[in-house]
This record gives structure tokens, sequence and C-alpha cells, in this order.
């Protein structure tokens, strides 16, 4: 069994003028298949070869479960008005749709590796702005294969050599060890959508509102009328401010452009479409555990449900991206084990650590990792293949000329950098050639919604 999901990120039932959240997140664990799909009602498939026939079409063709369409709700239609709403930032000139711009797949939609921000405008985030689709099915943070840790006592630090190797041919394997999983932002800190838009609205360096600033906005804008209906005439400005970032969470889940399931790829697995003879070969490779082994992070197959593929097993790692010269001088970015999150402490078990982003719609991205470090998806393949056989490509010097391999992590934690999973094992020749990088990028642009 893989990994832990929940049905929905944001449940909400209103009582009266509480306005308060019930989350209610119901885990179940799916299955990965290296080549194949399955659905309820043909578990047949699974012994099946359900890679592209020759002729590009779909061999075990399914009905994706998608997210239902219906009328936005009342709370959701006043998160979509905050969504674009610039004068809760402390500048006035930032809305959420400023960094997660719609016509981009609520990604940036230039090649900022940090975006801009701040009172003055003079500021810039620390990390790449990540896009904000698909996250319905985003699981909270949780360490461990099943989240048996009970709420008060704190997850278990993992025990020496827990990580097990990933493959794409038995996903199952790595999720029964102790791994850190689900959570939002690159670093897992926030576990909901409503905590994950706290973060940027009062970051000083992102929109840099503050708490007096947004409860005067919402007070006193277009759609304040709207908001009191909904939560009562009296609310104090902590409730305010609380069903506002409720609202965003609604408009995130409930809008069907967060998470439409309209690439190519997912034509291709109802069998509507066929792929190109490159798309075809190129998502072979992602699927083979000795060439890209991709699928081993990046789950490709449709879960038991019969729900797409989300790219992702919401799992970390430590993959040494190389520093970003842009970065801030004299500092590291230790992701998860300084997100601050009282469950794991400081735990050098996980420095080093990000979450595996989705890949859909990763072939218009300007650029890749939690710093922004690449601009191509070629620079990131070839990262990949290349990182550990000619680190000279993409690491700084030392001042004698040596190269500093994972120059942007300190060396007490190299430990934790991923060595053994393919295609980061020691090879002599790079586990995917040149043409088969573009091959694998060729699929990646399948995933793309229109």
């Amino acid at each position: 069994m893989r990994q832990r999901f929940s049905d929905s990120v944001e449940r909400g039932e209103r009582s009266g003028n509480a306005g308060r959240q019930s989350a209610s997140f119901r885990s179940f664990l799916t299955k990965a298949f290296l080549l194949g799909t399955l659905t309820a009602n043909a578990p047949a498939a699974l012994a099946k070869d359900c890679s592209p026939a020759s002729d590009g079409s779909n061999p075990c063709p399914v009905t994706l479960v998608r997210p239902p369409v219906a009328p936005l709700s009342a709370m959701a239609k006043l998160g979509k008005a905050l969504f674009f709403d610039k004068a809760l930032s402390g500048s006035g000139q930032l809305s959420c749709a400023s960094c997660h711009v719609p016509s981009a797949h609520y990604a940036p939609d230039n090649a900022l590796a940090f975006a801009k921000g701040g009172v003055a405008m003079d500021k810039f985030g620390v990390r790449a702005v990540p896009s904000l689709t698909y996250r319905e099915r985003q699981p909270p943070f949780s360490v461990g294969p099943d989240n048996a840790t009970s709420e008060t006592a704190p997850p278990p630090p993992p025990p020496p050599g827990i990580k097990g190797v990933k493959s794409a041919s038995n996903t199952g394997a790595s999720a029964q060890a102790m791994v850190p999983q689900g959570g939002l932002f690159w670093d897992g800190r926030a576990d909901t959508l409503q905590s994950q838009a706290a973060g940027p609205l009062f970051d000083a360096r992102e929109m840099a509102a503050t708490h007096a600033g947004v409860a005067a906005r919402l007070r006193h804008a277009p759609y304040s009328a709207d908001l009191f209906r909904l939560i009562g005439a009296h609310a104090s400005d902590d409730m305010l401010i609380a069903e506002a970032l409720f609202a965003l969470a609604r408009y995130q889940i409930e809008a069907p452009s967060f998470h439409p399931y309209s690439s190519r790829y997912d034509a291709w697995l109802e069998g509507k479409t066929r792929l190109t003879r490159d798309e075809a070969e190129g998502l072979r490779l992602f699927n083979d555990p000795a060439k890209g082994n991709c699928a081993a992070c990046h789950l490709s197959a449709v879960d038991e449900e019969g729900r797409p593929p989300l790219f992702t097993d919401h799992q970390y790692e430590a993959l040494a991206a190389p520093r970003n010269p842009l970065a801030p001088k004299g500092t590291y970015d230790l992701g998860l084990c300084a997100a601050g999150r009282a469950d794991i402490g400081h735990n050098d078990a996980y420095c080093g650590f990000f979450r595996t982003p989705s890949l859909r719609n990763s072939a218009t991205r300007k650029v890749f990792f939690h710093n922004g470090v690449f601009t191509t998806l070629r620079q990131v393949m070839d990262f990949y293949v290349l990182r550990d056989i000619e680190p000279e490509r993409f690491y700084s010097r030392r001042r004698d000329g040596s190269v500093r391999p994972h120059d942007d992590l300190p060396v007490r934690y190299e430990n934790n950098i991923d060595n053994t999973d393919a295609p980061f094992e020691k090879h002599a020749s790079p586990a995917l050639t040149p043409v088969e990088r573009e091959k694998v990028i060729i699929f990646l642009h399948a995933l793309t919604d229109p």
C-alpha cells in the first residue's frame, strides 16, 4: 500500500454564526503499478500490460473519477473575491492571484526564482512559488505509512537507515517506512489551505499584510456585505480573518480550474486520444525503474478509486539541488527540519528534505525546485541523471578550484541526500541518454491542462 490521502483538504459545515471549520480527513491506502491502471469495475487490469499500444492508444482505458462540478457556494464566491483583492496586502499591489496566476495554472507567469513583495515591494521571498492546483487531495502532514501516531505524542524520529529504495515497479515498499509525508508548502509547515493562505498574506517579504489592516479591509471591501451575511454582523477581527481564510480554501476546493484533470494524459487514460510515439516512449522511460524511475515518487497510475494520478507521492526527498546564486548569502534553506512544526521539532534527519511536487503542468513552469535554481525541464532532467556523474555541471567550486558537491546543504547533513534511488544510483554511465531525457520531457508536456 502506497500512501494516505484525504478526500477533501478543506471540508467544512457551518452551524449558525459559529463559522468554525469541521475538518474530516478520511484516509485510505492506494496502490500504484508500473505500467497499469486500475478501475473499480476492472480489477483484471492488474494482470495486463497497460503500456501504450504500438499506435499510441491505451489498451486499458478507464473512466476517471474527477471532483464533482457544481456552482460555487456563497463561501467559495467570497473566496474568489478575496483571491483577487490586492488591497489585502500591505503594499496594495499584491493579491493571491499576483503570484498564483490563473492562466499559468495558479503558478507564477514569470521566471523569477523568488517573488517580489513587501510593503514597499522591495523584498523577495526565499522560495520558488508553487502552483496551487491539485491540492484538493493533499493529505495533512504525518510521519509513517498510516499516521498511526496519537494526537498527543509527536511522531518518532526516523531510526538510522530508514529510507527504503524507491522503485517505480514497487511503489508500496517505501511507504511502509516511517517517512514524512503530506502537508503544504515546500516544507510541509501547514496542514490546511486556510493556514497555507495565512503564510504569504502575513509574511513581511510577500504580501506583508497586518492583522489590523486585513480586518479593516474585510469590514470595508466591496464584498464585506456578503461576508457579514455569512458569519453575522458582530464578528470579531479574529473571526473575520479566520472566515476569510476559510473562504479562500473553499474557493480552491470548489473551483474546477484548480483541479481540471484535462490534460492529454487524462484523455489517454480514458481511451479518448493516442499518445505520439515520443510521448509513449517518454511514458515508458518515466515508469521504467531501471531508467527514469520517475514514477517511484511521481505516481503515474490511477488509484483504486479510479481517480486520476496526482504525479506525487506527497513524500519528502533530499535531492541536494544546487544553490541558487540569488539566494540570501550566508544562509541555508534546510527545508522540513526547519519548518517549525511542533510535532517533529528540529530533527537533523529531516534537514534538506523538501516536498515532492506534482508534475502536472510542470511543462509550463518557468523555475523548478524549491529555490528556483533551474529554468528548464531539460536542466532538471540533466540534474537527475548527471548529479553524481558530472557534479561540476551543477555545483559551485571551492577556492582551490575543486567542485563543492551539494553546495546548498551543510556537510553534516549530507547523509540525508538520496543516493540510492534510480537514477541517483552510482552509475558509470547515465541512466538516460540525452535523447531519452528529451522523450521524458515530451511526455511531461502531455500533463499540461489546456
